[in-house]
């Protein structure tokens, strides 16, 4: 007969086994990225030995602060629920008139706390040593405050729908909390660009020159319905780099991140954001950024991922992820013994979901993570085809090779650790593959 006691030590004892798992493939990763001290033969062509060997101390000094963190977490979490600080949280919130705003609250503040020190060091020690990190303490305190005060303006309402919604919609419920999030997430996907990244990060129109000129041209020889392109001046927060595409129907926007420019085109970012005159020196003197050509070539990618429909293709998977997740909730959420096992003496319906979808669903959360990496995979080299086919190729792997220098890269794993944590093909593979590409198109 299944009890309060052995529910909560086989749901313990899951969460451990999970967490080992996890540990042993970073192990994996970190045992390859330890033993391989020189430069491979293989990857010659894309890395150089002085910039493979930075690569590779940025990431075991990252693998090592992953593991320390790791155990602690973890450690972290296996107390909160051994001790019932979960059940004295909830009583402490329960004092309140809004007791589940109080909990998110409380919870979210607790974590931020206990995990302060963390991302300090990992900031401000590793990300500092290695080179990336531009924040001062001020602006990352500033960010901190920004996002949590997001955090609660946004997520309470929210959790309040939640609430509702499950105490007065009837057997199916689950079906209209779907619909609800669903409503949510489209609106924070509309809205978030609009109104809540430019709290963070200023935006500016990308300035005339050819780059804006090259990227119109290739929109519309596409068809694709650009009808902004933007800068984030994100070089004063981070070196790393990104890019991406976002909006719905026929209002779509391209965002770059001014860490990919350089020369030119960068100066005119740096300026118009209102970067200082030194300052300005420093970031054009930095051996950062791609060419035009190259910057056109990651976006022939990215829209290579517009036209085959992987944003929809994805969105739709969340979607029905989301609804099967919410029914499993449904089936558990009166569940007596569910909470008693965890020192609930009643059923919070936050409670209910925290126990539910973080705890009850930890396997199937951890395998379905490994199926959609490897969906999105194949997508990555569809969508890498789709750049050659438009002639990209060579400034594609040209492009690659300069992200994964910029931001430290290093372009060897373990294959059983990539398969189930990288959600893109590592350089080499992507290299090659675009290579093997060039030459069929060739042929034809």
């Amino acid at each position: 007969m299944l009890t309060s006691r052995s529910l909560f030590s086989g749901i313990l004892s899951l969460n451990w086994v999970l967490f080992l798992w996890e540990t042993f493939l970073d192990w994996r990763q970190y045992c390859v990225h330890r033993d391989t001290e020189k430069r491979p033969a293989a990857v010659q062509e894309i890395i150089t030995e002085e910039a493979f060997a930075k690569a590779r101390a940025y990431k075991l000094d990252k693998h090592r602060f992953g593991f320390f963190t790791g155990i602690f977490g973890q450690l972290q979490t296996t107390v909160v629920l051994l001790y019932g600080v979960l059940p004295l949280l909830w009583e402490f919130s329960s004092r309140y008139p809004l007791p589940t705003v109080a909990f998110f609250m409380s919870s979210i503040l607790l974590d931020t706390i206990v995990g302060l020190p963390f991302q300090l060091y990992d900031t401000f020690v590793i990300e500092q040593l290695h080179g990336f990190n531009k924040q001062t303490l001020g602006f990352y305190f500033t960010d901190q405050i920004k996002k949590l005060g997001l955090t609660f303006v946004l997520g309470s309402p929210v959790l309040l729908g939640v609430e509702w919604i499950v105490d007065n919609g009837g057997p199916y419920f689950f079906v209209y909390v779907w619909i609800f999030l669903s409503i949510v997430i489209f609106l924070l996907l509309t809205i978030y660009p609009e109104f809540i990244a430019p709290l963070f990060d200023k935006y500016i129109p990308l300035p005339e020159g050819a780059l804006k000129t090259d990227i119109e041209k290739l929109a519309a020889s596409l068809h694709y319905p650009l009808t902004k392109l933007y800068v984030v001046h994100g070089s004063k927060r981070s070196a790393h780099s990104n890019a991406y595409m976002y909006g719905f129907w026929k209002n779509k926007r391209i965002v770059l991140y001014d860490t990919l420019l350089s020369g030119e085109e960068l100066e005119k970012v740096v300026k118009e954001c209102g970067v200082d005159e030194e300052e300005c020196k420093k970031i054009l003197a930095e051996d950062r950024g791609m060419t035009s050509d190259e910057v056109v070539a990651v976006l022939g990618h990215e829209l290579g991922h517009w036209k085959f429909g992987h944003t929809m293709m994805n969105l739709i998977i969340v979607e029905l992820n989301l609804l099967f997740q919410l029914a499993v909730f449904a089936y558990f959420y009166k569940w007596d013994l569910l909470y008693t096992a965890f020192g609930f003496k009643d059923q919070p319906t936050i409670v209910g979901l925290i126990l539910v979808f973080q705890y009850v669903m930890a396997l199937y959360n951890q395998v379905i993570s490994t199926v959609m990496n490897i969906l999105t995979r194949k997508l990555e080299f569809q969508a890498d085809d789709f750049a050659v086919e438009l002639g990209f190729g060579k400034q594609l792997i040209s492009a690659l090779t300069k992200l994964g220098k910029d931001n430290l890269s290093l372009p060897i794993d373990d294959w059983l650790y990539s398969m189930c944590n990288h959600s893109h093909p590592p350089i080499p593979e992507r290299s090659a593959t675009i290579q093997k590409a060039m030459k069929e198109l060739k042929k034809e």
